[in-house]
């Protein structure tokens, strides 16, 4: 229960990096400017934690499988999904990223022989029928990025799947640390050959650095922590929370509106959550 009240922090948690997005957008930053400071600032806060609290840097094997997840696995999908964003309809890069839950199940049940349950199975079908139902179907985007969504999926699949092992045995914070390193370094290859463009409003920097410290550092920090006590499969089904999360921040932030199919693919997906609740609360007390 601890767990999946973790996932359910971290989701809303990274429901918030949009509003933040747009705001530092708005103010001049680009994409790859915007990641590159924003993981700059978290891998700088996640270091000095490692050090205020004396703890161990991953080394050897895991150092550079924790290297790999954030230089190529977590930059990745960010890349992918942000600029999947810039050339298809919003809501389909949605619905076809978070169907990542079903290819985690897949790789969980084949690779780390995690048991696939009647209550996963229900709660997955609910969660997919409610992403598709809140978000709604649009097919009119690009097709490169309808496939950079699906490599997002793809590649988040990877990432909570064989990533859960390597951040398991280091720990969340020590992961975190090295993962947001190496994702700086990226996108800081990557906006030097762009070029810089920082953000000309003060609002920018507000919105870049609240992103770096409560969507991305809590953020990882409570998922990681979630995802060592309940799993990958269940991790990412609860994690679709983040649409509903979202939606409700772009109404009252932004101003949208919620039509009655969001307002469907909500319960959808509350009771998908609710049901896995149950079934890991009945695991547990089997367990003890």
């Amino acid at each position: 229960m601890i767990g999946i009240f973790l996932i359910v922090v971290a989701a809303a948690s990274f429901a918030t990096s949009p509003i933040f997005t747009r705001i530092a957008y708005n103010s001049g930053a680009n994409p790859n400017t915007f990641l590159f400071i924003r993981f700059a600032i978290a891998a700088t806060v996640i270091t000095l934690i490692m050090v205020f609290k004396g703890l161990q840097w991953p080394r050897g094997r895991l150092l550079v499988s924790l290297v790999l997840i954030g230089g190529v696995c977590y930059a990745g999908l960010n890349f992918s999904f942000y600029t999947a964003l810039t050339l298809a309809p919003v809501s389909l890069v949605i619905v076809i990223a978070y169907m990542y839950p079903a290819l985690v199940t897949l790789l969980s049940a084949l690779f780390l022989k995690q048991p696939i349950t009647n209550q996963k199975i229900a709660a997955l079908f609910l969660t997919l029928v409610g992403v598709v139902v809140t978000t709604g179907l649009d097919w009119g985007g690009q097709y490169l990025g309808i496939v950079l969504a699906i490599t997002t999926a793809v590649i988040y699949s990877v990432y909570l799947t064989f990533g859960s092992l390597s951040i398991r045995e280091a720990g969340s914070v020590p992961s975190s640390a090295v993962i947001f390193i190496s994702t700086t370094i990226v996108y800081g290859v990557l906006a030097t050959i762009q070029g810089l463009e920082l953000p000309t409003a003060l609002s920018g920097w507000v919105a870049i650095a609240l992103c770096a410290l409560f969507s991305t550092i809590f953020g990882i920090i409570c998922l990681f922590a979630g995802l060592k006590r309940i799993g990958p499969a269940n991790t990412a089904m609860i994690s679709t929370l983040e649409v509903i999360v979202a939606a409700a921040l772009a109404i009252l932030i932004l101003g949208e509106t919620m039509s009655l199919p969001k307002i469907l693919g909500a319960c959808m997906i509350i009771s998908a959550v609710v049901i896995l609740g149950k079934s890991e609360y009945r695991t547990a007390q089997v367990r003890t």
